[in-house]
């Protein structure tokens, strides 16, 4: 552990060294130090989840890390590819180790079954025999094949940084990614009043139960099922229109027809959870309403629930700090100080950090703000589902705020998403939560913290830790995982559709 220890601290001097100043700037050499403890553990339970034979992920497994979850997501897949280059890039494994894991995993996606016209990946997959999972291990009731635009989006921007990254295997990676084409889940017709389309949530290849409507996927004959909803609020479901864009499968004017709030217009959007404030703008031809709701003195624009998740993941790595200034690049910042003045100073939990993750109290389910949620009945951040509606003018009326909160499921990876715009409060938060509960194990932090009841929810996610591992790749190496996807043709691609933007975003 020792020599572990100190090779740990050569690497941090070599990174503190070469790193361009202004990535520097934030973490001292003490935060430093800490951050790098925090990716070693991390790395540890992202590791334990990788099956020997396959060289895959799982999607979950225990906190003891003996037992790893039967099933896998093409998600999975991208935050383990993103753990592996960041765990090099940190010191953690060398070179060698490192293109070695990721090629096991490109020559598995390789073998993997997928939708063949649109060379898009299924949601599910059995890690030790990379066979499509159709019915649930733990219950054995039926899995129906489904192709998400989401979970493929991910993987892809997985893919393209691998171009970059391990440059041994840009052949392979290229050769996965060139088969995906992200304008199969494209409807143009979603959004006629702005004159451009949306992405659909993703398709069927056979019928399911319950709302679809079958279509011709791009006039090839092969019939597929559609989603009856398509993706209308810029949450972390943007790394699909990034993607298409980048890659030149989707409009770039489809980026404006995501709904930043719904509009003013009477009581026809009065279902969503508050009146916006703003204005129409007109960007590459397409009318926006650059609306924004208050939260407690602050001007931000909302998710779709109010977690960290739907609001930073992306950002991991699209620099949308940088290429978005006057939108993005103002409203992470705000949206972080709102889920830091909720959990501390509206709730009083003394904790923050509110995202989707595993649930102390059993199961899975979403976590967030309540009040940084477009829809009315938004996320909440404690296990009561404690709410808070401020009415919609002349529509809805207000009801009573809360009295009180209950128990706040506070999730580590949340905190780590935030570490970019809040360094000194993300630093604490996790100290705190690692000293006051049993919070902590072999690999790192446990999935979530129940703050109030102190249940722990004793798992380690594949997609938390791969945004845990992708938050310190960044602050540790230089912004390794933005550099790595933000390549010139990308930059090219997204940045002037992005730019433009101006959000009247206020903290």
């Amino acid at each position: 552990m020792r020599k572990t220890l100190l090779t740990g601290m050569l690497t941090i001097s070599l990174l503190a060294a070469s790193t361009p100043a202004s990535a520097t700037s934030g973490p001292s050499w003490k935060d430093r130090v800490t951050l790098w403890k925090y990716a070693a553990d991390t790395w540890r339970s992202m590791n334990a989840m990788v099956d020997p034979v396959t060289g895959v992920p799982s999607d979950k497994v225990s906190g003891d890390l003996k037992t790893r979850a039967k099933v896998t997501s093409p998600t999975n897949l991208a935050t383990y590819l993103w753990s592996v280059i960041s765990a090099r890039d940190v010191g953690l494994i060398g070179s060698y180790d490192a293109t070695r894991r990721v090629r096991r995993v490109l020559d598995a996606l390789e073998r993997m079954e997928r939708h063949t016209p649109s060379g898009q990946f299924y949601n599910w997959y059995d890690p030790a025999t990379l066979q499509l999972v159709r019915t649930w291990p733990d219950n054995g009731n039926p899995v129906h094949l489904f192709a998400s635009s989401v979970d493929n989006g991910w993987l892809a921007s997985a893919l393209m940084m691998v171009r970059s990254a391990v440059p041994s295997q840009t052949e392979k990676a290229q050769a996965v990614l060139s088969r995906m084409n992200f304008a199969s889940y494209y409807d143009p017709d979603a959004r006629p009043d702005a004159g451009t389309g949306l992405l659909r949530g993703g398709f069927w290849p056979e019928k399911p139960e319950g709302c679809s409507i079958e279509g011709d996927y791009a006039g090839t004959g092969a019939k597929v099922y559609y989603t009856c909803h398509h993706y209308g609020a810029p949450g972390e479901t943007r790394i699909g229109t990034y993607v298409g864009i980048a890659l030149g499968q989707i409009p770039r004017e489809h980026y404006y027809g995501l709904y930043r709030t719904f509009p003013d217009n009477g009581c026809d959007w009065a279902w969503q959870d508050q009146k916006p404030v703003g204005s129409w703008k007109e960007y590459l031809g397409v009318k926006v309403w650059e609306g924004t709701y208050g939260y407690r003195g602050m001007r931000v624009m909302p998710t779709w629930g109010g977690s960290m998740f739907e609001e930073l993941m992306a950002d991991l790595v699209v620099p949308e700090q940088t290429w978005a200034p006057k939108s993005w690049g103002r409203n992470h910042p705000v949206f972080v100080k709102a889920q830091i003045e909720h959990g501390l100073n509206e709730a009083r939990y003394g904790y923050w950090g509110f995202s989707p993750s595993n649930d102390p109290h059993g199961g899975y389910r979403e976590y967030g703000v309540d009040g940084l949620g477009l829809q009315a009945e938004g996320y909440t951040s404690d296990a009561e589902r404690t709410q808070v509606d401020p009415g919609y003018e002349g529509c809805r009326p207000a009801q009573p705020e809360p009295t009180a909160y209950g128990d706040g499921v506070v999730t580590p990876h949340a905190t780590f998403l935030a570490l970019r715009y809040a360094p000194e409060q993300a630093l604490s938060n996790l100290a705190r939560l690692k000293r006051n509960f049993d919070a902590y194990g072999p690999g790192g932090f446990y999935d979530a913290v129940a703050v109030r009841s102190g249940k722990v929810s004793k798992y380690y996610l594949a997609l938390d830790q791969g945004m845990i591992m992708a938050a310190l790749g960044n602050a540790l190496a230089g912004d390794n995982m933005r550099r790595y996807f933000a390549t010139q043709a990308v930059e090219a691609a997204l940045r002037p559709v992005m730019e433009p933007e101006e959000w009247d975003v206020r903290g």
